[in-house]
């Protein structure tokens, strides 16, 4: 099976986890702890995120996806109290996401099939007098607000481009075997 490098930045204490259970996964603890008062809000999205990711060897235990960069150089620098861990893992526990797509869903926004779809949504909140973020946050616009969170779907599919087609990485785990260098 082909390998893949990719990076990713966590907490320092991500290696204790790593040393002790020979895994790291992400809880919601450990969210709580990064987002702070933002934790709430990107909880939703993520809760919504590890449901619908396509990849299938999700183990039992796991509730959230680790976030990983397919470039090195696209890896947040290293600070005080986190490290940027190189991992060599099996390329099918990388799931490609969309960075343009995702920055829909983290502002709560609908993700159009193409230029004429979006316009007709965009004619609809008008008409509505309102905007993505209500239509999701309120309970005012059920229709809307579902109309909003299916069009997330399409997060995933490939045909579907908004622009850049930069992109982040997506994994249920990172384990220690795979670690190939650690910057503190």
């Amino acid at each position: 099976m082909p390998e893949i490098t990719v990076w990713t930045k966590q907490n320092s204490a991500v290696l204790d986890q790593l040393e002790a259970n020979g895994r790291f996964i992400a809880d919601e603890g450990f969210i709580r702890r990064e987002l702070e008062d933002t934790a709430d809000i990107m909880l939703f999205i993520y809760r919504w995120l590890a449901d619908h990711m396509p990849v299938a060897d999700r183990p039992d235990d796991v509730l959230f996806p680790v976030w990983v960069s397919f470039e090195k150089e696209a890896t947040m620098s290293p600070e005080a109290g986190y490290a940027v861990l190189e991992l060599r893992v099996p390329a099918e526990q990388v799931t490609r996401l969309d960075i343009a797509k995702w920055t829909r869903i983290t502002n709560y926004s609908y993700i159009p099939a193409d230029a004429a779809d979006e316009a007709e949504h965009n004619s609809c909140l008008k008409d509505l007098g309102t905007d993505n973020i209500r239509a999701v946050m309120t309970q005012f616009y059920p229709e809307l607000r579902r109309k909003i969170i299916n069009s997330w779907d399409r997060l995933f599919d490939d045909s579907i481009v908004l622009g850049s087609t930069s992109a982040y990485g997506l994994m249920w785990e990172v384990k220690k075997e795979w670690i190939q260098d650690v910057v503190l």
